[in-house]
């Protein structure tokens, strides 16, 4: 996604996280609150989450969880009993398509740290990691925070943890009395107050295409968070086959549907994160219905012979009366 803002009197900060970067737009910083201040608050913080929550920290604490004892419950820090509490939510809510123990399967598709597969795995390797995956192997605990793994799964937050940071700073922003900003992590957005011109924060949804960042639909979505799910971007090719690098943890497979992107618009960042990768592996038809079914504000774009189709859930028509006016 893009922020569509014109210009005015402004911070704008930015720093590398999350394996991407992070970019916030401040308008009107409190009295007391220093620019370099303010930059040095949202590094630690994002270098706080990410020690608890990235599988690229071999010392972070999901790392620590992930080599931890199995069958016996392992204390967690608040934040990440927050996080994994709400995945499972998502995954409940959407039988299973939101999944974060998915990440054995990424790897066999050649999506993670290990190279492009020169072959397609075979049935049998899918089979094999189907058996022992499922986050129907965590349960977690609440005060005191325990998280106990009933098989030998490995958590992968990625799908989930950059919305979350968001969410982070946001609070932060927050705490700080800061009313108007723009926070951004990986095309994952929180926004608060109005824009630099004193209106209402406006949030270009990308076309799904490679040639870059096009903005096919603009939405006035202040006080929100928004968060887009795709996979136009990250694929490839074998034998005329095109497979992508969203994985349904319910087949062990790449998706295949023609649902392009989803973005979904939530009180939170990491629930429209979560949600967003869910819609997208359950495909248009399903997604539509969880959304109706549960007031989601949701936009998709599905691919037709003739480019893309636009589905969107009732909550999100107001969004886009609001963008005409």
């Amino acid at each position: 996604m893009a922020a569509c803002s014109p210009g005015g009197e402004t911070w704008k900060l930015t720093g590398p996280t999350m394996g991407t970067r992070y970019h916030l737009t401040i308008v009107d910083a409190p009295d007391g609150v220093t620019r370099e201040g303010l930059q040095s608050l949202v590094d630690s913080e994002l270098v706080a989450v990410n020690q608890e929550m990235s599988t690229y920290i071999p010392d972070s604490e999901l790392m620590q969880l992930n080599d931890g004892p199995v069958g016996e419950p392992v204390p967690v820090s608040a934040p990440l009993a927050e996080v994994v509490g709400l995945a499972l939510d998502i995954y409940r809510r959407s039988e299973g398509a939101f999944d974060i123990t998915v990440g054995p399967l990424v790897n066999l598709w050649g999506f993670g740290p290990t190279p492009e597969p020169q072959q397609v795995p075979a049935q049998a390797e899918i089979d094999s990691l189907l058996a022992q995956l499922g986050s129907d192997a965590l349960v977690l605990e609440r005060k005191p925070d325990r998280l106990t793994r009933k098989r030998p799964v490995q958590l992968d937050l990625s799908a989930i943890a950059k919305g979350y940071g968001v969410d982070r700073v946001a609070r932060l922003l927050d705490d700080l009395g800061v009313a108007n900003y723009l926070v951004e992590i990986g095309g994952e957005l929180r926004t608060r107050g109005h824009n630099p011109d004193g209106r209402e924060w406006r949030i270009g949804i990308e076309s799904p295409t490679t040639a870059g960042h096009v903005v096919h639909k603009p939405v006035r979505v202040s006080n929100r968070a928004v968060a887009t799910s795709g996979d136009y971007r990250n694929y490839y090719e074998r034998d005329g086959v095109r497979y992508s690098h969203s994985i349904d943890p319910r087949t062990g497979r790449p998706l295949s549907h023609q649902l392009a992107s989803v973005t979904v618009i939530a009180d939170n960042c990491a629930e429209a994160d979560g949600l967003a990768t869910a819609l997208n592996v359950m495909g248009a038809d399903a997604g539509l219905q969880l959304a109706e079914r549960e007031g989601l504000a949701v936009f998709m774009l599905v691919k037709t012979k003739d480019g893309f189709e636009e589905r969107y859930s009732s909550a999100f028509a107001p969004y886009l009366e609001e963008s005409e006016t």
